[in-house]
C-alpha cells in the first residue's frame, strides 16, 4: 500500500469550542503519537484527508509533512459524525518502514457458488500482521462453483508474501450452505411468529377471494328465494 502524503499544521487550541472551529474550517483535529514520542496535537486537511481514508480505508498509510519533517502513521481511532459522516477526529500512532504491525484487513468474496448454495460471511475481516508499509488493502476469497457444505477457514487464506494471519487457523471465514427455498423461508417466520404470539394479519388476495364466494353464495340464495 502506497503512502498519502498529508500536509499537516501544529494545533494550540483545544476543547469542543476550538475542534468546532477547526471543523467549520474544513480541516481535522487529530493526535499523532507512539514510538515513545509526546502525543503531538495536529490539524489535517479535511478533503484530503476523507480522500486518503476512503482511497486507503482504516489502515491508509499517511505520510505527515508538518514543519519541514515526515512522519508515517496509521490511523488508530477514527471518529465521524454519526450522522453526516464527516471526519470528526483522528488518532495516528506512529510506524516505521519495516516495522510489523498488527491489523484488521476486510475480507472480499468473489465468484458465483452452486446454483441451489447459499454464501454466508462468517467473519468479514481477518486480523493480519504485516510490515507497516505494506499492509494488504484486502483477502480476496473465491467461492466460484463452490457446492454446498464447502468451508473455507483462516488456513485457506491465500495473504501476500510478508503478511501473516493472526486469528486460528481453524476460525470459519467462509460458510457455503444450502439455500433456502421460499417454502422453507415462508415456514420457518411463521414458527417463529408462533413463538412470539403474533397473529398473521389475513392476505388481501385471501380476503378478496372470501369476499367474491360471499357474494357468490348470497346470490345463489337470492335465485333460489326468487323461485
Amino acid at each position: 500500500m502506497s503512502e498519502t502524503k498529508i500536509q499537516a499544521e501544529s494545533r494550540t487550541e483545544f476543547g469542543k469550542g476550538a475542534a468546532r472551529r477547526i471543523r467549520r474550517a474544513d480541516k481535522v483535529p487529530a493526535v499523532l503519537y507512539g514510538h515513545g514520542t509526546d502525543p503531538v496535537h495536529i490539524t489535517l486537511p479535511g478533503h484530503d484527508t476523507m480522500l486518503a481514508l476512503k482511497h486507503g480505508g482504516a489502515n491508509a498509510l499517511l505520510s505527515i509533512e508538518i514543519e519541514g519533517r515526515s512522519q508515517l502513521a496509521l490511523p488508530k481511532q477514527i471518529q465521524r459524525d454519526p450522522i453526516k459522516g464527516f471526519l470528526e477526529h483522528l488518532d495516528l500512532i506512529v510506524v516505521k518502514k519495516g516495522e510489523k504491525v498488527v491489523v484488521e484487513i476486510p475480507v472480499h468474496v468473489v465468484g458465483e457458488a452452486a446454483s441451489d448454495a447459499l454464501v454466508v460471511t462468517e467473519h468479514p475481516t481477518v486480523t493480519v500482521e504485516a510490515e507497516a508499509t505494506h499492509i494488504p488493502e484486502y483477502v480476496e476469497v473465491s467461492v466460484e462453483g463452490a457446492e454446498v457444505g464447502t468451508q473455507i477457514t483462516v488456513a485457506d487464506l491465500q495473504l501476500p508474501s510478508g503478511s501473516t494471519a493472526q486469528a486460528d487457523p481453524e476460525t470459519l471465514v467462509v460458510n457455503v450452505t444450502h439455500a433456502p427455498t421460499a417454502e422453507e423461508v415462508e415456514a420457518e417466520l411463521a414458527e417463529t411468529e408462533g413463538e412470539l404470539g403474533i397473529e398473521r394479519e389475513e392476505s388481501e388476495e385471501a380476503a378478496e377471494g372470501e369476499g367474491a364466494e360471499g357474494e357468490a353464495a348470497e346470490g345463489e340464495a337470492g335465485e333460489s328465494t326468487e323461485e
